[in-house]
């Protein structure tokens, strides 16, 4: 997920402009904000991690048939549990800027 094709140097700007006429190939997981947690941190299922992605419509729904294509067994999650998973990633990110506020402020 921390790939991006048109940082790597080994590629030509022969294979980058081929590549910018792929929309598949425009599907590019490190420019976008995500966060992957063990479902043991977040009190779900021990068995589980969930990725939470944060982007617009139309990148999510070309990013979800290429995820399946590497993780076939990843599914969205309930409406409960998205909400749980959320509102962890919410309560860490407050937690992150108040501890970098104390230590800056």
């Amino acid at each position: 997920m921390s790939y991006d094709p048109f940082l790597d140097k080994s590629k030509t700007p022969e294979q980058l402009a081929e590549m910018k006429k792929d929309e598949n190939a425009m599907i590019i997981f490190a420019r976008q904000d995500y966060w992957i947690k063990d479902g043991i941190t977040l009190g779900l299922d021990r068995e589980k991690y969930y990725l939470v992605l944060s982007a617009i419509d139309a990148f999510l729904d070309k990013a979800e048939p290429k995820l399946k294509e590497g993780i076939p067994s990843i599914a969205r999650a309930d409406p409960e549990t998205e909400m749980k998973i959320i509102g962890e990633m919410d309560r860490e990110r407050n937690q992150s800027e108040s501890g970098l506020g104390m230590i800056f402020g």
